[in-house]
């Protein structure tokens, strides 16, 4: 067997291995215990030749009693969803917004989704009698039930059983051996996206993050950072994938920079499963994919699958609808901080929540919550480096939708709207492309509502959301530190499983967002998101005479200038 193939299948074998710990735990590395019979004197290979067997004896669960027995930690926490439901009620009118706006923040409800359209609530089904008796008439039987089994469907996001759970050890142990400097860029055979087949504990994730670290960086194509601590000193690592000039060390240059978050809300899962599906494509295609290569050798991308460390972990052994971090508040009883309503930017804008015990309160002033904090110093930190931040990609679920700042106002524009609106556009469209499913996109201010409030002098009309908007995460990348093309993209679905997304849909759900995300890299070049690599190779030549960086702004609008003069010439 040749060398490239060896490694290829060590590479294979070892994503395997990986999943072999799917049981959440509260340590944020893995054990290095192995039980000494895994050893028996045979070598490193042979025992990973071994995986493939074990990983087939998994056998899906067929029903959740059958899943439970295998879990009992799990049992308790379960019961918290009984008689718990999901229901949506179809809103028409701003009157109808307030109201359920008044009603959510007097009965503390926790709101699953909102647009201008509808508004999804869980709750106890017994509260609902009470909730559609403070609301107008119009309203009281206008909502359908959308989970009506809660517990059942939360149930059925946790891995099923895997075996074979230290053979993780002998990969720890062994590891070094890796020849970083020749691994190749892995291609799709199939079981290269077994990771992905279910949702992953943060331990697995990590250890996830440091193979690919040790494996590629030795190329200088991906290098393991971090952006600090949590509230509770877990590490929040990061990957940066890039190829560096020659000559330059891996890592330390002032590329252009996209940055991708993941995990900021801790129930939705499926943003943090994408942010690692969407790197990992973007690894295994640089060497087949011209269009990859280019958009690494111009940009880095940065990639925090999980922002919310702790309330990830919290979600994993405690609650699986939790959403906010775990950092202790002024009400001792309601911990925890909602990270998209905790940034510098327009903090306080729209009434901000003041309740702690509210699913969106963000904190009693900016930056209250730590993660935040260390989000913001870590970038502000980069661009005293050299760093210029060109892109923002906020992963969160669900509703399928793709928004642009600002989030907390729509009586304010950014100065770029058409442009942000004409890339959102696209962003939608190579998603429907990947696999079909459609994505709508609108201002992240979306939802607002609007009260009349008459003063002595006149009456004026003020904005009410559903949801506070101020001091979100892509309006304060966006204005602090100039990445004009900032993105929120609510994933899959549309409210059938709501934030518990069938583990079947984490991989369509990647390849929709990589393939949004190609067309983005090639949009910051310049290219409008259709670019041949012909094209390529003179607009690179042409650049150079302009004395442009990959990646300047300035460069995209030369290029957009460059092809409406060859259009307009070829015309005539």
């Amino acid at each position: 067997m040749g060398s490239v193939s060896l490694l290829r299948q060590f590479l294979v074998l070892a994503f395997s291995v990986i999943l072999t710990i799917s049981t959440p735990s509260a340590a944020t590395s893995l054990p290095r215990t192995a039980p000494a019979q895994l050893h028996n004197g045979r070598s490193y290979i042979s025992r990973l030749l071994d995986i493939p067997k074990a990983w087939a004896s998994r056998r899906p669960r067929k029903d959740l009693s059958q899943w439970l027995n295998t879990h009992p930690k799990l049992v308790e926490n379960l019961q918290r969803y009984e008689n718990e439901v999901v229901i949506r009620f179809n809103v028409s009118t701003d009157t109808h917004e307030a109201a359920l706006r008044k009603a959510i923040d007097q009965m503390l409800l926790d709101v699953w989704d909102f647009t201008n359209n509808y508004t999804d609530i869980r709750l106890e089904a017994r509260r609902i009698r009470p909730l559609t008796g403070i609301l107008p008439p119009s309203l009281q039987e206008n909502y359908s039930v959308l989970i009506p089994d809660l517990a059942r469907a939360v149930a059925a996001t946790y891995p099923s059983d895997t075996p074979a759970h230290s053979i993780v050890q002998s990969l720890e142990n062994d590891r070094s051996i890796t020849p970083a400097n020749d691994i190749p860029s892995p291609r799709r055979q199939g079981v290269d996206d077994i990771f992905f087949h279910d949702y992953q504990p943060l331990s697995v994730i990590y250890t996830w993050m440091k193979l690919l670290d040790s494996m590629f960086k030795g190329r200088g194509l991906v290098r393991l950072i971090s952006i600090g601590k949590s509230f509770e000193g877990r590490d929040i690592p990061a990957l940066r994938i890039g190829i560096p000039p020659s000559g330059e060390t891996p890592g330390t240059g002032s590329k252009n920079t996209i940055l991708i978050t993941g995990g900021i809300h801790a129930r939705e899962w499926i943003s943090t499963s994408t942010a690692n599906y969407v790197a990992w494509s973007f690894i295994r295609s640089v060497d087949s994919d011209p269009m990859i290569t280019k958009i690494l050798e111009s940009f880095d991308i940065v990639f925090v699958p999980v922002l919310n460390p702790d309330g990830y972990v919290y979600t994993w052994e405690v609650d699986r609808l939790w959403r906010k971090s775990r950092q202790r508040t002024k009400m001792q009883y309601c911990p925890g901080f909602d990270l998209d309503h905790a940034f510098g930017y327009r903090w306080d804008a729209n009434h901000h929540q003041t309740e702690p015990c509210s699913e969106s309160y963000g904190g009693d002033q900016p930056f209250q919550a730590v993660e935040a904090a260390q989000l913001a110093n870590w970038a502000r930190n980069e661009t005293k480096n050299g760093v210029n931040f060109v892109g923002y990609i906020d992963l969160h679920s669900y509703s399928q939708q793709v928004l642009y700042p600002y989030a907390y106002s729509c009586a304010v524009h950014p100065p770029n709207l058409e442009n942000l609106q004409e890339v959102a556009m696209n962003l939608a469209k190579h998603m429907r492309l990947s696999n079909g499913e459609s994505y709508t996109t609108t201002s992240a201010c979306e939802g607002a509502a609007v009260d009349d409030i008459s003063t002595d002098r006149q009456p004026t009309r003020h904005k009410t959301r559903v949801e506070a908007g101020g001091g979100a995460a892509i309006d304060y990348i966006f204005h602090e530190f100039g990445a004009h093309y900032s993105y929120q993209i609510k994933l899959r679905d549309t409210g059938s499983y709501g934030f518990l997304l069938p583990s079947e849909q984490i991989i369509p759900t990647g390849e929709e967002v990589f393939q949004a995300m190609k067309f983005f890299g090639d949009y910051l070049l310049g290219n409008n998101g259709h670019e041949t690599w012909s094209d390529s190779v003179t607009d690179e030549s042409q650049d150079k005479q302009a004395n442009l960086a990959p990646g300047d702004v300035d460069r995209v609008e030369l290029r957009r200038r460059r092809r409406r003069s060859a259009l307009g010439e070829h015309k005539k």
